[in-house]
C-alpha cells in the first residue's frame, strides 16, 4: 500500500482541509464505539498528513455546530443498529424506526454527503414501515474505507 505525504493549501480562496484513508486501524472496533475520528475541525491549512488511498473527506465542510450535530447522529446510528450487511458494492446499515427515524437517517446523509461526497446513499423503509436501511456505496475499495472509517470487522 503506497503512502503519501500532503501538505492542505488554499484552493479558490477557501481553506480546505481534507483526510482520508482507505484502510484504517479502526477495523476491530466493536460497534458502536468511538466517533468518526477522520471528521475531526483541529486539522489547519498547512499541516502535514498521511494519506492512504483515494477517499478524502472534506473536514471542514461542516460547522462546529453542524459537526457536534452530524457526530452525536453518528454515534447514535452506530450504537442503535440491529444488524450490518456487507452487500456488493459497500454496506447496509438496519435500525428499528423506534429507535432510529427515516429523518435521523436523512439529516446525518445530508451532512455526510458535504464532507464525504464520494459516498452513494440509499434509505430504504422496508417490512411495512417496521425496518429502516441505510445503505453506503461508491467506486471500488469504498468496503474497506466503510470498515475503516465505522469500526467493522
Amino acid at each position: 500500500m503506497k503512502k503519501m505525504e500532503m501538505k492542505f493549501e488554499k484552493s479558490n480562496g477557501l481553506r480546505i482541509a481534507v483526510v482520508a484513508a482507505l484502510v484504517m486501524g479502526l477495523a476491530s472496533a466493536a460497534p458502536g464505539t468511538g466517533t468518526r475520528g477522520l471528521h475531526s475541525n483541529e486539522w489547519k491549512v498547512g499541516e502535514t498528513m498521511s494519506v492512504e488511498g483515494k477517499f478524502y473527506c472534506n473536514v471542514k465542510a461542516l460547522s462546529t455546530a453542524e459537526r457536534a450535530r452530524h457526530e452525536g447522529l453518528a454515534r447514535k446510528l452506530l450504537a442503535r443498529r440491529i444488524a450490518t450487511l456487507e452487500i456488493e458494492k459497500g454496506y447496509e446499515f438496519q435500525y428499528r424506526p423506534e429507535d432510529v427515524s427515516v429523518a435521523e437517517v436523512a439529516e446525518w446523509v445530508v451532512a455526510e454527503s458535504k464532507c464525504c461526497p464520494f459516498f452513494d446513499f440509499h434509505i430504504d423503509l422496508e417490512e411495512e414501515g417496521k425496518l429502516v436501511c441505510l445503505r453506503l456505496t461508491g467506486a471500488e475499495g469504498i468496503k474497506q474505507f466503510i470498515r475503516g472509517e465505522f469500526g467493522l470487522k
